[in-house]
C-alpha cells in the first residue's frame, strides 16, 4: 500500500495555505451572501500567519501544529476554534508516525472530523462545513473497503467533498449566524463548506503528489 513520509509533509500544509489566500476574496463574496463577509480575510489572516511560522524542516504533523495554533489563537469568528481543533486532530494521530498509509489518514481524517462536530455541534444538514467533512472521511473509509489504493481513494474522497458542498446550496441554514435568516438562506453555497473543500482538495493533491509506492521502490532497491 502507498503511503507518504511525515517528514516530507510540511509542504503538503504550504499548498493547503496557498490555496487559501489564493481565495480570499471568493470566500469572502460567498460568505457575503449570508453573512458578514470576513470568511475570506480571517481564514487568509490565520492560514497566512500559520505559513510564515513553517519551516523547511517540519515534518507534515509539526506543521498541522503550527497551523492549529495559528487558527486558534490569531484568526476571529468561529472558523479558528473549528479548524483549528481539525489541524490538532491531524498532528496529534499522525505524530509518532514516519509513514503515513491510507489507513493512517482515513482514521485522521475521521478524527479531525470529529473533532470539528464535537465543537461545533452541527450536522449533515445543518448548512456547515459538516456538509462536506462527513461525506469526504465517509467515501475514502468506503474506498478503502473496496480495496482501492490510496490515490484512488484521495480522489473518491475529494469528489465527495465538493457534492457535499454543493449541496449546501439547496439547505436551510440551521447553524450559526446565517440560520437567522431562514428561508433566506436557502439558494447559496455555505462559505464553511467551501472552505473546507478547498482545504480538502489541496490537502488531497499534495498528499496524492507526495505519496510513495514500496513495491516500486523495492524493484528500484534490488536493481541497485
Amino acid at each position: 500500500m502507498n503511503y507518504f513520509k511525515n517528514k516530507e509533509g510540511a509542504a503538503i500544509v504550504r499548498c493547503i495555505v496557498r490555496t487559501i489566500q489564493a481565495n480570499k476574496d471568493y470566500l469572502g463574496s460567498v460568505d457575503g451572501e449570508i453573512g458578514d463577509g470576513d470568511h475570506g480575510v480571517n481564514m487568509n489572516k490565520g492560514f497566512t500567519m500559520a505559513g510564515e511560522r513553517l519551516e523547511e524542516g517540519h515534518t507534515f504533523s509539526e506543521a498541522c501544529r503550527v497551523v492549529a495554533q495559528a487558527l486558534m489563537e490569531d484568526i476571529g469568528g468561529s472558523m479558528g476554534p473549528l479548524y483549528g481543533s481539525f489541524f490538532k486532530a491531524l498532528w496529534r494521530h499522525s505524530k509518532s508516525l514516519e509513514n503515513i498509509s491510507a489507513e493512517n489518514y482515513g482514521t485522521m481524517l475521521q478524527a479531525a472530523t470529529e473533532a470539528v462536530m464535537e465543537i461545533g455541534g452541527a450536522k449533515v444538514g445543518d448548512k456547515s462545513l459538516i456538509d462536506t467533512l462527513v461525506p469526504a472521511y465517509q467515501a475514502f473509509q468506503c474506498a478503502l473497503a473496496d480495496k482501492a489504493g490510496f490515490a484512488e481513494a484521495l480522489q473518491r474522497s475529494t469528489a465527495a467533498a465538493e457534492a457535499g458542498k454543493e449541496s449546501t446550496r439547496a439547505m436551510v441554514a440551521k447553524i450559526g449566524r446565517s440560520a437567522r435568516l431562514g428561508e433566506r438562506s436557502r439558494g447559496v453555497l455555505d462559505a464553511g463548506a467551501v472552505s473546507s473543500f478547498l482545504i480538502l482538495d489541496a490537502l488531497h493533491g499534495g498528499i496524492a503528489a507526495s505519496l510513495h509506492d514500496p513495491a516500486v521502490e523495492g524493484r528500484t532497491l534490488t536493481a541497485l
